[in-house]
């Protein structure tokens, strides 16, 4: 019974991993197609990526995309968090529904509604669009996680810092930011992955100046080929460094 739980593990872990595998072994294909069989190793397809200067763009812009619209999402995020665990209003349960909405509509939807309401407002498809599609999106997640993070202790603590003359300012950045650092932190850097790695938005709401997904999505029209490949690994290294970070300074923490 437990070699077969063993199997079932090893079976998940193969299901899961096994096209990344695939992805970053035929990014050293030698040959233009990356098909069996390999002919490799080369890495002159991971040169002529970082030798493109569209994709370096393309790359320039999804990391400023993904930090700037993770950065509001979370501010925004925290601030609605703070006040609806704070302070009693009428509707409080609808408005943290409202807010978690989100999560559950399509990221198409999404999209075309912010297409809709930008060009009823004048405002072309560009990078600064996207980034407010991005903040829509991770928003709900950074509230979601932040207000599950905040409990009695911290409240007691916030109270103990007004009794003891701290301005609301002063508690919501010296008391109570320090003591959710983990959920901010965690909130953030989940915000980024999301941010990076989304392409519907991105495609429908920039025009000239495009993140990486959408520069990736571009070069499959011509088809298959190792640069594809070698683009993916990159973007799935960015993704694992991420994960690295987060397990360093976030849940690492946590668990002591």
């Amino acid at each position: 019974m437990r070699m077969l739980g063993w199997l079932y593990m090893a079976a998940i872990f193969v299901f899961i991993f096994l096209p990344v595998i695939v992805l970053v072994l035929f990014s050293f294909q030698d040959s233009r197609l990356p098909v069996p069989p390999f002919d490799g190793p080369t890495l002159k397809w991971y040169g002529q990526v970082l030798a493109d200067r569209g994709m370096m763009e393309a790359l320039r812009n999804s990391l400023a995309v993904a930090i700037i619209s993770a950065a509001v999402a979370l501010l925004l995020g925290f601030f609605a968090a703070q006040g609806l665990a704070r302070v009693k209003l009428p509707g409080s349960i609808l408005m943290r529904g409202l807010l978690i909405a989100p999560m559950t509509v399509s990221y198409l939807i999404i999209a075309l509604g912010l297409l809709t309401v930008f060009n009823n407002l004048g405002f072309r498809p560009s990078l600064w669009t996207t980034g407010i599609g991005h903040v829509v999106i991770n928003l709900p997640l950074c509230f979601a996680i932040l207000f599950a993070a905040m409990g009695d202790h911290q409240k007691n603590a916030e109270r103990a810092a007004r009794d003891l003359g701290a301005s609301d300012l002063q508690v919501l950045f010296l008391v109570t930011a320090p003591m959710l650092k983990p959920a901010l932190l965690a909130a953030f850097f989940l915000s980024v992955t999301f941010s990076w790695d989304e392409f519907i938005i991105a495609f429908l709401l920039t025009r000239f100046d495009v993140t990486l997904p959408v520069e990736i999505w571009s070069m499959l029209r011509s088809g298959l080929s190792p640069a594809t490949n070698a683009i993916g690994s990159l973007v799935f290294l960015v993704s694992i460094v991420i994960l690295i970070l987060l397990e360093l300074t976030v849940f690492r923490k946590s668990k002591t």
